[in-house]
């Protein structure tokens, strides 16, 4: 019987290592002119009025500085 639940204790392990982790981040502008940071571009915000500046980021980081360039441009207020 501890062999069985050592079995699937490695086998549950095993399954949630392999998973892979999507973490990624976008830059968003709404209507308004306003930007923000999106914690997943894979998903889009509701209803009409956004769009997205640039995605993909692999951190939070990386996407602050898309977002510090954006606005040192005047992209976004």
């Amino acid at each position: 019987m501890k062999r069985l639940a050592l079995a699937i204790g490695f086998l549950t392990v095993a399954l949630a290592a392999s998973t892979p982790v999507r973490a990624d981040y976008a830059v968003i502008q709404f209507r308004d002119g306003r930007c923000e940071i999106w914690q997943d571009s894979g998903s889009d915000p509701w209803g009409a009025g956004w769009t997205k500046l640039a995605f993909g980021f692999p951190d939070y980081p990386a996407a602050q500085n898309a977002v510090d360039g954006a606005f040192a441009q005047g992209v976004c207020r």
